[in-house]
């Protein structure tokens, strides 16, 4: 598919349209247009400007999603992982309905710098390769450096200076301790980068356990998997993080299910859904999961309990909102990402919705990054029962 953005693009005969916003999950409207790959109007047909488009997609009544997000990867460089000796697997999760994508750190390349001058050029070398590059057309946020002890705060200045919006997990290097993680934290924070810690036992070499005590005292931005990644911590520090924190509440695939929704009920209990963000911690020991996000919302939606439409909040507005993306929300002006599927062929469920609350997975027939179409028929999602089409 060409990398240019259509002028216009009209996404029309809409059945089902998600909003991503747990205020109003579903929108009364059947017709989306997209100018320069941005939202312009939402509305019925009769409402909104449907001439002179570039690009007409006809959904066939069936159903549009903003593109998901997957909170929690681990790239290297490229589409390759050597965790698993994979390539093409960001293309595969874009036919699992993923259009952006936010890195917890490259901790798998080969031979990873952990000194403090390499792991910054690491940072900025991340960062600038996926910006410059994007696999499948997917929008990958790199560039996560996995703090070392000795750093200072003119690193983090530095970093923030060169564009470094991330950081790495918090545990995963040399600074584990609640203190030390504490300050640099703060640092980050300070001059507008975003951090994510590690919680529960260790997943990779040099990584360790960092228990609730350590996660509440190092404040990071984002309890990554809370669920652990793989090994949880228990059920009782897990409720101390959702009752103590404030920060993002981070659910990944890669992860303990039961404490997953464990995690997802007390976060509701509390009245703080919208903390709820979604990921799948992969590449990793347990390989490439293309659908992870989608069995991640068909798993709290038909265990949990929770509208279908609510859990699709948690991997596209809730992630969006707590990680300062123009994406993930079905708002004029946001970036036009868009994930056009139905329920599976020969599902049990009478629509969708009904279907991923069954605990199917949908059918995608089309991925729409930034107004242009990016993914026909998935290769990897059930088939659809019914396809959209470009007209």
């Amino acid at each position: 598919m060409s990398d240019k953005k259509n002028d216009k693009l009209v996404i029309q005969n809409i059945g089902l349209l998600l909003s991503g916003d747990l205020e109003k999950p579903i929108l009364d409207a059947d017709t989306l247009v997209v100018v320069d790959g941005r939202i312009a109007e939402v509305g019925k047909a009769a409402e909104v400007d449907t001439g002179n488009a570039a690009v007409t997609v006809d959904a066939k009544g069936t159903a549009v999603t903003p593109g998901l997000i997957d909170s929690h990867v681990h790239p290297v460089f490229g589409d390759w992982t050597p965790r698993q000796s994979q390539l093409n697997w960001i293309d595969s999760f874009l036919n699992g309905g993923v259009t952006t994508m936010i890195s917890a750190g490259e901790v798998h390349l080969p031979g990873r710098p952990k000194d403090i001058v390499g792991l910054k050029a690491l940072a900025v070398t991340a960062q600038r390769a996926f910006f410059n590059m994007r696999p499948g057309g997917v929008k990958v946020h790199a560039g996560a450096p996995v703090i070392e002890k000795g750093m200072v705060e003119e690193d983090f200045k530095q970093m923030a200076e060169s564009g470094v919006k991330l950081l790495g997990e918090v545990g995963l290097g040399g600074v584990k301790q609640g203190e030390e993680a504490k300050q640099m934290v703060a640092w980050a924070r300070k001059y507008g980068i975003q951090s994510t810690i590690h919680t529960g036992g260790p997943s990779i070499p040099g990584s360790g356990l960092i228990d609730a005590d350590v996660v509440l005292e190092a404040d990071a931005d984002v309890i990554g998997h809370i669920n652990g990644g793989h090994t949880a911590l228990p059920l009782d520090q897990i409720r101390c993080l959702c009752e103590q924190c404030t920060r993002a509440v981070e659910i990944v695939h890669n992860g303990n299910e039961l404490a997953g929704l464990y995690a997802m009920r007390t976060t509701m209990e509390l009245g703080q859904t919208e903390r709820i963000i979604l990921g799948t911690d992969s590449p990793a020991g347990s390989g490439v999961q293309p659908l992870g996000i989608l069995r991640m919302i068909a798993l709290l939606s038909s265990v949990g309990e929770v509208p279908a439409e609510t859990v699709f909040c948690f991997a596209t507005g809730n992630t969006a909102r707590m990680r300062e993306l123009d994406c993930g929300l079905i708002e004029v002006g946001r970036a036009a990402d868009f994930v056009i599927m139905d329920r599976a062929q020969h599902t049990a469920g009478k629509d969708l919705l009904d279907s991923v609350r069954l605990g199917d997975l949908p059918g995608i027939s089309m991925v729409i990054i930034d107004g242009v179409v990016r993914c026909r028929r998935s290769r990897n999602t059930p088939p659809a029962t019914t396809l959209a089409e470009v007209l």
